[in-house]
């Protein structure tokens, strides 16, 4: 099993996402279209989820449920990586921007936040990522 990374960008924090997610596909699934599709399909659908990072720093993420082929306006095939939709909340990590996507292996995955902590007041990202940065999650 594999994870893949990418940046949640335009957002500023997790509501953003579940807010625009809510707004563009109702209660369907929600989907992140990408150009390339992953080589290591098996190995992300076998329970993979894809981490979101915020202004640099890993807020959430969502299960993978698919990989599905889509055709763009332009003609070229994209991949549409279909999403559940409960946003799970992580630990903060720290993470550098990056073009596209990444895998990322489970042992590098930052951890679920317990429930009720999911509920309490969210920390203002500059103190997330300060905190992430010196090991206090």
């Amino acid at each position: 099993m594999i994870h893949m990374l990418k940046l949640c960008v335009g957002a500023e924090k997790v509501e953003d996402l579940i807010d625009w997610q809510r707004a563009r596909y109702g209660d369907g699934p929600a989907m992140h279209i990408t150009r390339m599709t992953p080589k290591r399909g098996e190995e992300i659908l076998a329970g993979g989820s894809l981490y979101w990072v915020f202004k640099g720093v890993v807020l959430a993420r969502q299960r993978i449920r698919a990989l599905d082929e889509v055709m763009g306006a332009d003609g070229i095939p994209r991949c549409a990586i279909v999403l559940d939709r409960d946003v799970v909340r992580t630990e903060a990590m720290p993470r550098r921007p990056f073009q596209g996507w990444r895998y990322l292996a489970p042992e590098d995955a930052p951890a679920d936040l317990r429930t009720d902590r999911a509920r309490e007041d969210v920390l203002p990202r500059e103190l997330q990522a300060a905190l992430a940065e010196i090991g206090l999650r």
